[in-house]
């Protein structure tokens, strides 16, 4: 949150979901009534409690598939080939945008500082057009 309200970007919702698809999707849905963008940290791994990617997915109309590319590739740079675990995504459902992202501090601030925060108003006015 800080990293967003530090780049002016205000916080319209904040809550924890347990590892439940059917939870997460509720609550992407319910964030999408008042927000622009909903970024969701965690459940993006391997692991048999990861389903955050399986919640989000079909509520995307479309996905920006350079998200996933590129958060891969700089995390490549820090953390080596551990980064191919990742299953970030990012799309647009109704014209919002959705971002999933590993819930590690250092991929938080990664995706949210290098990707997100440079890119959103961009991603939105296209989605938008």
């Amino acid at each position: 949150m800080h990293l967003l309200e530090g780049a002016g970007i205000g916080v319209a919702v904040y809550t924890i979901v347990p590892d439940r698809t059917d939870a997460i999707r509720s609550e992407v849905i319910r964030a999408l009534e008042t927000a622009d963008c909903v970024i969701l940290n965690g459940g993006t791994g391997l692991t048999h409690d990861d389903c955050t990617i399986e919640a989000v997915l079909p509520l995307l109309d479309k996905r920006i598939d350079g998200f996933g590319e590129l958060f891969r590739m700089l995390s490549y740079q820090d953390i080596g080939t551990s980064a191919l675990l990742s299953r970030a995504v990012a799309g647009i459902s109704g014209g919002k945008a959705i971002f999933c992202v590993p819930g590690s501090t250092g991929a938080v601030k990664l995706a949210t500082s290098t990707l997100i925060i440079p890119e959103i108003t961009h991603i939105l006015t296209h989605a938008n057009k």
